[in-house]
């Protein structure tokens, strides 16, 4: 690397600042213990100097901060700007030419009288009693610092001087106070030792006056344990006799209610068994009565004459039929049926429905039927009861058409055994018509007294109210 040279005539050899060696160590200087006051004035010089410097003479560390103003370049970058001094012998050679070119009496040691200037430019120019110079500047500031604390320990011991003589005050007002505050106590304390005395007395007469209270009171309280344990017996008594009475009286009231529901219900029931025997046996003399005109009139067309036994009649090995219910097979017979008193009829649901309607849901068929059952109700005065099987139903109506019971059989029940169990309930003698073509259902309830009626009767029936 080519050394720079000064511009202008060559210097004088014994010009210290005539020739600077780029490559060697700046003899006598500690750059790392450099003096704060020293290590400024050196940043703030190189801080001017980078800006107007070449590029190939500023150092990589210092390129990003070229950009920057001076002072923010020596307060940012003062640590990188001393070492670039330090390390880089042709940035420190760059800056030495920028300050001699514009700032000469920076680097010259003999041009100034102050100490720390003339210590940054011996230092600059790597003269041999730089390192003298920057003792002396080390020496200047500790000593500086010295009398800068000494000047703030004497400060320091003014103040606390001061402090301490308003403290004694104080505390000598604090001390006068006391003494006078204890002369007080003194006589006061006295005072209280009289009063004292006093209710010493007062005390040890009210504690004879207590003690004998005491006792006064613990007799009237073991008087008065033993007169409330003589009352709570006797209120015992009396609680137990007024509970046995109270029970006595519940149990009185509770069988009388009984009794009075068991007679109500009874009194109910024998009214509808005998309101039902009644409606009963008038269906059953007008139908006797029916019948027996009607056989008068028969026997009348059959015999030539008036009234009384034919030789027919007594013809041996044969015999009448029976009046047992028959098979009802056309609508004209079903009506004569409902036109009877207090008859009841007993519909098989799905056995009607699956007949009349299938093309239609199981909810549908029971909507339709139930609607035509009522309107058959409300032309006759037959108690009508429909019979559903209640497998499979999700949801059972909660309301039915007036004059229609719905029944629906509970879950393991079949519908036939329900209206068995209907007919079965029925008093012997009332007229039941059941409708059904199950033959089995049919011929059961025959048995029991119903007439059944086949389901396409009833049909034929219904599509005519």
């Amino acid at each position: 690397m080519a050394t720079p040279q000064l511009s202008g005539p060559d210097p004088e050899p014994s010009d210290p600042c005539a020739v600077l060696d780029v490559d060697g160590p700046v003899s006598g200087v500690d750059w790392s213990d450099l003096p704060a006051p020293v290590a400024t004035r050196l940043v703030e010089i190189a801080s001017e100097a980078l800006t107007t410097l070449a590029p190939v003479d500023i150092p990589a560390q210092l390129r990003p901060v070229v950009k920057f103003a001076p002072a923010k370049r020596a307060r940012l970058a003062a640590s990188a700007l001393l070492s670039a001094l330090r390390e880089h012998p042709p940035f420190r050679a760059a800056v030495l030419l920028w300050a001699k070119e514009h700032r000469p009496n920076a680097v010259d040691p003999n041009a100034t009288a102050d100490p720390v200037r003339a210590a940054a430019a011996a230092t600059l120019l790597g003269n041999a009693d730089a390192g003298e110079l920057i003792g002396a500047v080390a020496r200047q500031t500790d000593l500086e610092r010295l009398r800068a604390e000494r000047d703030a320990a004497l400060v320091k011991v003014e103040r606390l001087a001061v402090e301490v003589e308003r403290l004694r005050g104080e505390l000598a007002q604090a001390t006068a106070a006391a003494d006078k505050v204890r002369g007080e106590g003194e006589v006061e304390l006295e005072r209280l030792r009289g009063r004292l005395r006093e209710q010493g007395v007062r005390v040890r007469r009210a504690t004879q006056d207590s003690a004998a209270a005491t006792a006064a009171l613990a007799r009237a309280h073991e008087d008065a344990e033993k007169s409330m344990s003589v009352l709570r017996v006797e209120r015992d008594r009396e609680r137990d006799r007024a509970e046995a009475e109270r029970r006595r009286a519940d149990r009185a009231e509770a069988d009388a209610e009984v009794a009075r529901q068991a007679a109500r219900e009874a009194r109910a029931a024998d009214e509808v068994r005998l309101s039902l025997l009644v409606d009963t046996l008038a269906g059953a003399v007008t139908g006797l009565r029916r019948e027996l005109a009607l056989g008068s009139r028969e026997r009348g067309e059959a015999h030539s004459g008036p009234g009384g036994p034919r030789p027919a009649d007594l013809v041996r090995g044969a015999s009448r039929p029976e009046g047992s219910p028959g098979r009802v097979e056309d609508p004209a017979a079903l009506d004569r049926l409902l036109a009877l008193p207090a008859v009841h009829l007993v519909v098989d649901g799905y056995n009607v429905t699956k007949t009349g309607y299938p093309e239609l849901t199981l909810s549908g068929q029971r909507d339709r039927l139930v609607m035509q059952l009522s309107a058959l109700a409300a032309r006759t005065s037959a108690e009508v009861t429909v019979v559903f099987d209640g497998a499979g139903v999700v949801a059972v109506p909660t309301t039915a058409p007036r004059g229609v019971r719905v029944l629906f059989s509970d879950p393991g029940v079949l519908a036939d055994d329900v209206i068995r169990a209907v007919v079965a309930a029925e008093p012997e003698g009332r007229p039941v018509v059941v409708v059904t073509s199950d033959r089995a259902v049919a011929d059961s309830v025959r048995r029991r007294g119903a007439h059944p009626v086949p389901s396409p009767v009833l049909l034929a029936r219904l599509t005519r109210v």
